[in-house]
């Protein structure tokens, strides 16, 4: 098990990146976490919802992904409160102290979703969350040692030293854990290490002498992390690329969801892709303006109002600009988004941006489902994962068709468009053709989901060349 002395020290990374290594040492791998908290989620192939790093993870072994993967994922729909997931189906909504109290309760479903998940399998490679001194947590953790000690299993430590602290995160971890986690403890990584590695030496001996913990390998920063799904909206860019022909900009709702669906442009060389942070315009002559995916609509709705881009939206489009929404972003750019059952929270009926002549009603079921279909000609895939219905006139000029379905729709002047699917830019023919649609003549030759592969490769070799990955072996075998 890989734990962390915080968050966002690269764990999710580190352990897709050991998927991968030891996926081509021949080994039948497989990754999980335990609890995940993220907006960030993806479709397993039964309908079920995991996080999207652990969707990550099982293409680094050359598995679909499984709902068994992350038991319980956690989607803030509030600063108190998120929706609860339990092996891949919601099972409701609790406040932070609710949930604390429910954790203990779900530990049976986490070790048998471990369980299962370890048939056939040579390793498991398990990501924590947080960090693994979160001592005020302990009682009911399950996310960090209360998994590792009730699954009976050794941790390695990772640290940030790109954050700075290192030293002390990794000896105060120590500090703080009582003897038998300590002793659970067989190792540690120093992640994101910049500059020459010599200077750090003493340190090594430092951390040792005062752990007790051996050092398995202080990994350099890997520049191409960028590449891959993030987990978080923590590293989302603000865009500013030199020679970007082509101007995305996507508001950073404050329940932003699935924002990975932009990755594909960000990988094109000549588009500038911008996330634009509350408080900043959004801008009036970009080429092109997402609204994404977002964990509740009417809050984000009235979020994107309070921050004046409603007002930038209606400029955009009077300047000749074009808009998208996806999910949310979609329901948001209709008539109007009604909730008569408090799905998202107290039941109510707020006005759409009336962009598109549709209008959404929230329902108790959510959908969670793996498609594909066509657009612009040619083919997409992806998953849909939402809660409610969108009927209306401009769903008469649907923007795809999915299962032989349409979905969608475009205003009639064809420069308002939405959707349900996620994952859409990742098909190369369809992002060709929608990119060449914004700046006619424009082609490319961008083979996203090779490059994802591609970057995976290299994270493996990056970890085999600066870990000691036979004695990660040795501590997994007990």
């Amino acid at each position: 098990m890989l734990q962390g002395t915080g968050s966002d020290v690269g764990k999710s990374l580190v352990v897709a990146g050991l998927c991968r290594a030891f996926s081509h040492r021949g080994l039948a791998v497989a990754p999980f976490k335990p609890q995940n908290m993220s907006n960030n989620a993806a479709v397993t192939e039964d309908g079920g919802e995991i996080g999207r790093a652990q969707a990550l993870q099982a293409r680094a072994c050359g598995l679909p992904p499984s709902r068994h993967m992350n038991p319980v994922l956690l989607k803030p729909q509030s600063e108190v409160g998120s929706q609860v997931v339990v092996q891949g189906e919601v099972i409701g909504n609790a406040g932070a102290r609710d949930y604390h109290a429910l954790k203990l309760s779900l530990l049976p479903r986490v070790l048998e979703s471990f369980r299962l998940l370890g048939e056939g399998r040579d390793l498991i490679v398990v990501e924590g969350a947080g960090s693994a001194a979160e001592i005020n947590l302990r009682s009911c953790d399950i996310a960090n040692m209360g998994f590792a000690e009730a699954a009976d299993i050794p941790v390695v430590l990772i640290g940030d030293i790109d954050r700075g602290g290192v030293i002390a995160s990794l000896v105060g971890t120590h500090a703080l854990l009582p003897a038998s986690e300590r002793n659970r403890v067989k190792g540690w990584i120093i992640n994101k290490f910049r500059g020459e590695k010599t200077l750090f030496d003493p340190a090594v001996a430092l951390i040792e002498e005062r752990t007790g913990w051996p050092g398995l390998g202080v990994v350099p920063w890997f520049a191409e992390a960028s590449k891959l799904p993030a987990e978080d909206g923590a590293g989302l860019t603000t865009g500013g690329r030199a020679d970007g022909t082509l101007h995305i900009a996507v508001p950073r709702l404050s329940r932003i969801a699935n924002f990975d669906d932009f990755d594909p442009l960000a990988a094109e060389p000549d588009v500038d892709l911008s996330f634009v942070s509350p408080g900043q315009p959004l801008p009036r002559h970009a080429d092109l303006i997402i609204l994404p995916g977002s964990k509740a609509t009417i809050a984000d709705l009235q979020f994107l109002r309070a921050q004046g881009w409603d007002l930038d939206l209606a400029a955009h489009l009077r300047h000749g600009g074009r808009i998208l929404g996806i999910c949310a972003g979609y329901q948001m750019l209709g008539t109007a988004v009604s909730d008569p059952l408090g799905v998202e929270g107290p039941p109510g009926s707020v006005a759409g941006l009336g962009l598109l002549d549709v209008a959404t009603v929230m329902t108790s079921a959510k959908t969670l489902r793996q498609v594909e279909g066509s657009g612009l000609g040619h083919p997409v895939r992806g998953y849909e994962m939402h809660m409610g219905q969108t009927e209306g006139i401009d769903r008469e000029r649907p923007l795809l068709t999915l299962d032989g379905a349409p979905d969608g729709a475009i205003s009639a002047d064809g420069r308002v468009m939405g959707c349900y699917l996620h994952g859409l830019f990742a098909a190369d023919d369809f992002r060709r053709s929608f990119l060449a649609a914004l700046k006619p003549g424009r082609t490319g030759d961008l083979v996203y989901e090779t490059m994802v592969d591609q970057v995976l490769d290299r994270l493996a070799e990056h970890l085999e060349a600066h870990l000691d990955m036979n004695r990660l072996l040795e501590i997994a075998q007990g």
